[in-house]
């Protein structure tokens, strides 16, 4: 269009110096409208320029926190510790408290009254049955023994002649009985005496070990006063009871193993009586066990900590008592099926220090969850490590 109308000027002008200029102002007129055009489009370059990383670090961005939201919206895994189970040997135990008794003990004291002449043991000797302990003066009881055996020898000698008349019927039947009464009198009352004098020795009634004594020689005691006491402790005895309602589950052999303070290691023992009677007010049965104590590290009078082994099970089923969870219907584990954790309803048995029996609910081979119980649901996908 623009170049008719140059054309037509071209006609109509006069001379060719018009057209000329007119043809250099429409030029220059074009070249402003090239130069703006061509610095609109370097303008918008350079708005693209500066604006492009703003763009891809947004574009980015957007890519991660969607990456983040799938995160989000696909939960991990959790992983949780578990157990094999397996047949264990169980033992169905008791666990109580007790002390320990010597095997014979005896307060020894005299029957008579008497200074103590002679203390023939030393504190905390072994003594053996029948051995002398302490004698008392027996001075008197001596001189009336011996004053009975003159006696009696004179009696003696009455019975003989009287027997010898009584053969020759010199005298009556009842003259013999008479002279034969005294003598057995007299035999009667030496054999008092001599009682009396073995009084005055106190005999060990046992072998055993020889306490601290109370008196010293030439004290003057009386029937009753404490010597010392007399311990035997090997065998030694153990007193504990037990509730009642184990009066089923317990038998003469039992075996019990116990703990005392002073040492670390572990005694072993057997029962060999049962009190054949319920304490009305602790409702226990009072049991009596025995312990061989050849090194006589045991006392009497320690106390013990009791386990009574009841039962024997050699192909138990034993989980962690933490695994255990509680319902209202009952109890339940987590076990491992498929890589997901499942509900498995459990019958309890018998409990001891960190596991506890399951009776049913359970078979060799299960895997049981052991952590995490309270993060893990039913159904839920985890991960075992053993």
């Amino acid at each position: 269009m623009e170049q008719m109308q140059v054309w037509t000027f071209y006609h109509k002008a006069s001379d060719k110096s018009t057209y000329c200029r007119y043809f250099c102002a429409e030029l220059i007129k074009m070249n402003i409208t090239i130069k703006r055009i061509l610095y609109f489009i370097l303008g918008l370059v350079i708005i693209a320029i500066i604006a492009y990383p703003k763009l891809e670090l947004t574009w980015f961005s957007s890519i991660e926190e969607s990456e983040k939201a799938k995160v989000v919206l696909e939960p991990k895994k959790l992983t949780v510790s578990a157990l094999k189970i397996s047949f264990q040997p169980l033992d169905y135990l008791v666990r109580v408290t007790g002390t320990i008794i010597a095997d014979e003990t005896v307060a020894l004291s005299s029957e008579v009254s008497g200074k103590i002449e002679k203390i023939h043991f030393e504190e905390g000797m072994f003594v053996k049955k029948g051995e002398t302990l302490v004698s008392l003066n027996d001075d008197e009881v001596s001189a009336e023994l011996e004053k009975l055996q003159y006696n009696n020898k004179l009696f003696q000698d009455t019975e003989f002649r009287q027997k010898k008349l009584l053969q020759s019927e010199a005298i009556s039947q009842e003259e013999y009985e008479i002279a034969l009464a005294t003598l057995n009198t007299s035999l009667a009352d030496i054999r008092l005496s001599e009682t009396r004098k073995q009084k005055h020795k106190i005999i060990s009634p046992f072998a055993g070990k020889v306490g601290l004594r109370q008196v010293s020689e030439g004290s003057y005691i009386t029937p009753g006063s404490s010597i010392a006491t007399l311990y035997s402790i090997d065998p030694i005895k153990i007193d504990f009871q037990i509730p009642g309602r184990y009066l089923s589950d317990v038998n003469i052999g039992d075996k019990l193993i116990f703990n005392v303070d002073a040492y670390q290691q572990s005694f072993e023992g057997s029962i060999y009586a049962i009190e054949p009677q319920i304490d009305p007010s602790t409702r226990s049965i009072r049991l009596r066990a025995i312990s061989s104590n050849e090194d006589q590290k045991l006392l009497p009078g320690q106390f013990v900590k009791i386990k009574l082994i009841l039962d024997q099970v050699s192909n138990a089923i034993l989980v962690p008592t933490i695994c255990i969870i509680p319902e209202l219907n009952g109890t339940k584990v987590f076990v491992y099926e498929d890589g997901k954790a499942v509900n498995r309803i459990v019958e309890l048995g018998v409990r001891n220090a960190n596991n506890v029996q399951i009776v049913s609910g359970l078979e060799p081979g299960d895997i049981v969850i052991t952590s995490g119980l309270l993060q893990v649901r039913n159904g839920s996908e985890v991960n075992v490590k053993f």
